[in-house]
C-alpha cells in the first residue's frame, strides 16, 4: 500500500493525495492550487497521474482548496464516485459552478483587454457544464456511517468541526490480508466557535495525514476576535470609511455574520450597512439554514430564542445577489461595510471592492482567514505596494488588518492536542504533515516529535511513502 501526496503538500492550496490499495486507486480531496497564476495555470489542468484510473475519491469537505479541480478530474476522465458527506456535497453543488462561473467570467474579462492586444486568449480551466456533470458523480455519506468505495477498503466520517459537513476521513484497510487504519484530518477546525460543534478525534490510526496550517502559531480568542470587529466597525462609521472584509463564502462569512448579529442585538454595533456581496456567499447561508444537523448548541440556542430566530440576519444587513446592485456599492457616499469574496483575493467582486477602494486612505480591510503565498490577500498583509488587481498596478493607501480569530483552523496547541488523543492508544507509525507552509509544518513537525510522536514526514510534492501494515 501506498501514498503519493500531490497537492497541498509544504503549502495550504490544492489538497490531493493518491492512496493505492489492493490494486486501487483512490484520491484524498482534489482542490484548486491557487496563487502563482503561472504556476497554477500548469497544475490545475495537467494531472500528474491518468484520471481515468482513479476509482474512488474521498472529499474531506467543499472549500475550494480541497474540491475546486474535481471538474477537472471528471472532464479529464474520471468516472468513479466522490464519497463526501450531504452537505458538503450541496456546498459543492454551489461552489463548483460559482467557481466555474468565476473562471469563465475572469477570463472574458481578461480575453477582452488581450483581444484588443491581439494576444492570444485564454480559455476557462472549466465551465459550468463541467461542474454540473461533476455532481452527478456524488454519493452522500453521514458522519459515522461506514461504507466501502474500494474493495478492501472500508471508511466512515467523524465532524472535523472546520466548516459545515466538514469531514476527518478514517479508513481500515485489508490489503491482502494485512490490515491496518489510516486516519486524513482534512482541515480541523477549533473548539468553542459557534455554529458548528467542535472536531471529533478518531479513536486509533496506524498512519495519520493531518492538517498543519497553523503549525507554528495560536490565535486570539473568540471573544477578541468579536471585541476587534466591534473596534473596526465603529471606527470606519466614525470615520465615514468603508470596511471591506474579503471573507470566504462557506464559513467564514456566516462566522462573521454571526458576530456581527450578536454585537447588534447587543447594542453595540452602530447603525452601518452591512452587505454580503456575494451571490455565492449568499447561497450558502441558505444552506447552512438546511443543514441544523452540523450545528452546535450555541447555535441551536440562538435560532429558540425569542426576539432573534435568525442568527445569520438582522437589520442594516443585505445579502447581494445581482451584479448592479454589487457595481452600486463602489459609488456608496455612506459607512459601510462589505463581506466578499474569495477570501484570499484571487477571484470574484472582491477584486473590484479593492481595485476602486484600495487607494482610498479611509478605507479599512480587515482578513478573517488564512492567505497563502503568492495571493494577492497575502501580498496585502505582507505590505507590497503597489498590488496587481486585473492586470494593473494599484497603490496600497487603505489600512491593511488581520483578526486571526475567525480562523476556522486548528492552532498549534489545538492541533498537538488533537494529535495526541491519536497517539493515546499507541498504534501510529507515521505521522504526515500536509496543508501547511514550509516553516509552519516543520515547526509543528518538532514539537510533535519533543511529545513523543515519531517519525513525522513533511512530504514534497510526488513524494511516495510504503505505507507497512500488519498482517
Amino acid at each position: 500500500m501506498r501514498v503519493q501526496f500531490w497537492g497541498g503538500v509544504r503549502s495550504v492550496t490544492g489538497t490531493m493525495h493518491l492512496l493505492q490499495v489492493n490494486g486501487f486507486q483512490v484520491l484524498l480531496d482534489c482542490g484548486l492550487y491557487q496563487g502563482n497564476r503561472k504556476k497554477a495555470f500548469e497544475i490545475n489542468r495537467n494531472f500528474p497521474f491518468d484520471a481515468r484510473h482513479i476509482d474512488a475519491v474521498l472529499l474531506s469537505h467543499a472549500h475550494i482548496d480541497h474540491s475546486g479541480n474535481l471538474p477537472s478530474l471528471v472532464k479529464a476522465g474520471f468516472r468513479g464516485k466522490i464519497y463526501a458527506t450531504s452537505a458538503t456535497r450541496d456546498l459543492d453543488a454551489l461552489m463548483l459552478l460559482d467557481s466555474a462561473h468565476i473562471h469563465e467570467s475572469d477570463v472574458a474579462y481578461v480575453n477582452r483587454r488581450r483581444r484588443k492586444q491581439g494576444k492570444h486568449l485564454f480559455e476557462p480551466l472549466y465551465t459550468q457544464v463541467d461542474a454540473m456533470a461533476t455532481l452527478n458523480h456524488f454519493a452522500c455519506i453521514e458522519y459515522n456511517q461506514t461504507f466501502e468505495p474500494i474493495p478492501g477498503l472500508t471508511a466512515h466520517f467523524l465532524d472535523a468541526g472546520h466548516i459545515l459537513g466538514s469531514a476527518i476521513i478514517v479508513m481500515d484497510v485489508n490489503d491482502n490480508g494485512q490490515r491496518g487504519r489510516i486516519v486524513f484530518s482534512g482541515d480541523i477546525g477549533r473548539r468553542g466557535l459557534p455554529i458548528l460543534r467542535d472536531p471529533q478525534v478518531a479513536d486509533r490510526a496506524d498512519f495519520l495525514i493531518m492538517e498543519s496550517t497553523y503549525g507554528n502559531r495560536l490565535h486570539e480568542s473568540a471573544d477578541e476576535a468579536k471585541e476587534a470587529l466591534r473596534e473596526t466597525a465603529q471606527s470606519v462609521y466614525d470615520r465615514h470609511a468603508k470596511l471591506i472584509i474579503p471573507s470566504f463564502a462557506v464559513g467564514r462569512t456566516q462566522e462573521v455574520v454571526y458576530r456581527l448579529n450578536q454585537l447588534w442585538e447587543e447594542h453595540a454595533l452602530p447603525p452601518i450597512d452591512v452587505f454580503v456581496d456575494s451571490p455565492l456567499a449568499v447561497n450558502v447561508t441558505e444552506v447552512f439554514r438546511l443543514h441544523p444537523e452540523c450545528y452546535d448548541t450555541e447555535m441551536l440556542d440562538a435560532m429558540l430564542q425569542e426576539t432573534d430566530r435568525d442568527p445569520l440576519g438582522f437589520r442594516h444587513l443585505s445579502y447581494i445577489r445581482h451584479a448592479e446592485k454589487s457595481k452600486r456599492l463602489n459609488t456608496l457616499t455612506t459607512p459601510a461595510i462589505i463581506i466578499s469574496a474569495s477570501g484570499m483575493c484571487e477571484a470574484g467582486r472582491i477584486l473590484h471592492h479593492l481595485k476602486n477602494n484600495i487607494e482610498d486612505p479611509s478605507t479599512i480591510v480587515l482578513f478573517v482567514g488564512f492567505q497563502a503565498e503568492n495571493t494577492l490577500g497575502r501580498k496585502l498583509l505582507d505590505g507590497q505596494d503597489p498590488v496587481p488587481i486585473f492586470g494593473e498596478q494599484y497603490s496600497v493607501k487603505a489600512t491593511i488588518q488581520r483578526a486571526e480569530g475567525y480562523s476556522a483552523h486548528a492552532d498549534r496547541t489545538e492541533l498537538l492536542e488533537w494529535a495526541s488523543r491519536i497517539q493515546e492508544k499507541g498504534t501510529l507509525k507515521c505521522l504526515f504533515l500536509v496543508h501547511g507552509e514550509e516553516e509552519s509544518s516543520f515547526a509543528l513537525a518538532k514539537a510533535l516529535e519533543q511529545q513523543g510522536i515519531s517519525p513525522v514526514e513533511v512530504p514534497q510534492r510526488g513524494q511516495t511513502f510504503e505505507l507497512k501494515l500488519e498482517s
